[in-house]
Order: C-alpha cells, then sequence, then structure tokens
C-alpha cells in the first residue's frame, strides 16, 4: 500500500489548490475521522484545515451571523448571538461532552450528514445556508440541500466548506431545541426538535420556523405547518398541531425506538417546541 500524504496548510488559496488537484479527506476537529480509523492505519490522504485563521470565528452583523467553517461547539456556545440562536446554543451542548463541543467543529458536523447530527435541525429552522469555495469560485447552499442523505452532501471533491450564514430574524424572535434520548447526557437521539419562532405586537405568530431530526434520512423543515401557524394565536397554533403536518418524516424502527414511538414523540415535542419557542 502506498504511503498517505498529510497536508496542513495556513492559507485558504492553498487549501484549494490542493483540492483542485488531487482528492484529499478533509480534517478539522476529527472527532468522528478518529473513532471510526480506532486500530486501523490511516488510508487516506488527509487535508488537515486547522491552521486557517479564515475559517474560524463569528461575526453577527444586523441580525445577520456567519460561523466560520471550524468554529468550535464551545466557541458558538460563549458566542454574543442573537436571542433567535438559543436553540442553536442548546443544540451545540447535546454535541457530546465539553472534550468534544472543544474540539468538533461547526462545519464538520455538518459535513458527516448523520441523520442524527445535533446540530442540524438547530441550524435548518434558523434558515443557514452553507458557503463552499473552490479554486473556479464560491457558491452559497440552502442547508436543506446541502445535506442529500445519510453520510452524503452536495460539497464537491473541489469545494471546501468556509462558513455557515444564518438568515436574520425579527427582534424578540426565541429560538428552541429539544432532543429525546434514553439517558440525560452523551446519548444519540431518539428524536429532536428545534422551532424559532417571531409573535407580531399583538401575540400572534408572524413568522415560524420548525425542523424534526432524526425522524428521517435527513432532517426536514415542516414548511407546511410552518405557514399555516402563521396569524394564529400560539395556543391554537399548537392545539391544532396533529400527525398530518408530520408527513414528510420516515422514522424507522432500530434499537433507539420503533418508527411509531418516534413519530409520537416527534408531535409531542413539535408541540413542546413552538410553545416554548412563543413564550416570552
Amino acid at each position: 500500500m502506498s504511503a498517505t500524504r498529510y497536508l496542513r496548510p495556513t492559507h485558504l488559496e492553498e487549501a484549494l489548490a490542493a483540492l483542485g488537484t488531487h482528492p484529499w479527506t478533509v480534517l478539522a476537529g476529527g472527532t468522528d475521522f478518529y473513532p471510526g480509523r480506532v486500530g486501523k492505519p490511516v488510508d487516506v490522504d488527509v487535508l488537515d484545515v486547522t491552521r486557517i485563521a479564515d475559517l474560524r470565528g463569528i461575526q453577527v452583523a444586523g441580525g445577520a451571523v456567519r460561523i466560520g467553517a471550524t468554529t468550535t461547539w464551545s466557541e458558538l456556545i460563549t458566542a454574543r448571538l442573537p436571542n433567535v440562536c438559543a436553540g442553536l446554543k442548546a443544540a451545540a451542548r447535546e454535541v457530546g461532552g465539553v472534550q468534544i463541543q472543544n474540539a468538533g467543529t461547526v462545519a464538520g458536523n455538518l459535513c458527516n450528514a448523520s441523520p442524527a447530527a445535533d446540530g442540524v435541525p438547530a441550524l435548518l429552522a434558523l434558515g443557514a445556508e452553507v458557503e463552499l469555495h473552490s479554486g473556479s469560485g464560491a457558491r452559497r447552499v440552502n442547508l436543506g440541500e446541502f445535506v442529500l442523505g445519510s453520510r452524503r452532501t452536495a460539497r464537491r471533491p473541489d469545494e471546501l466548506v468556509v462558513a455557515v450564514h444564518l438568515t436574520p430574524w425579527p427582534e424578540g424572535a426565541k429560538g428552541v431545541f429539544l432532543k429525546l434520548g434514553h439517558r440525560r447526557y452523551l446519548v444519540i437521539s431518539v428524536v429532536m426538535v428545534a422551532a424559532c419562532v417571531a409573535l407580531d405586537a399583538a401575540g400572534r405568530i408572524a413568522r415560524c420556523a420548525v425542523a424534526v431530526g432524526a425522524c428521517s434520512a435527513v432532517a426536514q423543515r415542516l414548511s407546511g405547518l410552518e405557514a399555516r401557524v402563521v396569524g394564529m394565536r400560539p395556543d391554537e397554533a399548537i392545539a391544532g398541531i396533529t400527525n398530518a403536518d408530520l408527513t414528510c418524516l420516515t422514522p424507522i424502527d432500530d434499537v433507539r425506538g420503533s418508527a411509531a414511538y418516534r413519530r409520537d414523540a416527534a408531535l409531542t415535542l413539535v408541540r413542546q417546541a413552538i410553545e416554548q419557542a412563543a413564550t416570552p
């Protein structure tokens, strides 16, 4: 077997040039890369992007948020963000233990594309866009179109995720993240729900976003529900939520729960998440 190569650039241009000429496995926090290779030799060429300063950091301007690709979950937890990002911070606290949060990155969580990735539903509810760069230019992709399935994304081999962008929400909007597992900490989700709600001056729902994870190969926005509850009082909106609002979900039977259990739990968590997000 030929020897593998390891490259650790300090500039984005150097990383993009490498990706444009050779297939590399991108390494950021390594919290999925290394556990998947315990007791095995590394048999892929590794592009370590942890020294590229342009990929790290969070900027907030006019309610819009830019999260650098290699920003860690611990850095996100401590950042000053709009209140609508409270659900994202709650999700960040569920990404493994503190050691994992100190090393794991936001973009790594997205590119790993696990159906149970804690960060995805919260970012979906916030309308996240993924910024990708290559030697031929840059593009943005809605997160819902970036994660294609279990372990599959829309990133081309010559592209690198540079940042995640969150669109502004009205002042006063609130975000919530709820997770159901078989124990309180360090658990793979049975069901996750993220919700963001903005109320108008009369206390009615002006904008709503709801995303459900671990109930499909890809986390899903409940777009029909989101549109239907606009203009409603939160209590009447919650009372009207039924299984018909969850038809886009495709839960499976596995060791963590049956499909029927997941669907029932998702319905309960969706109601709870909207209620909490609509409570000042």
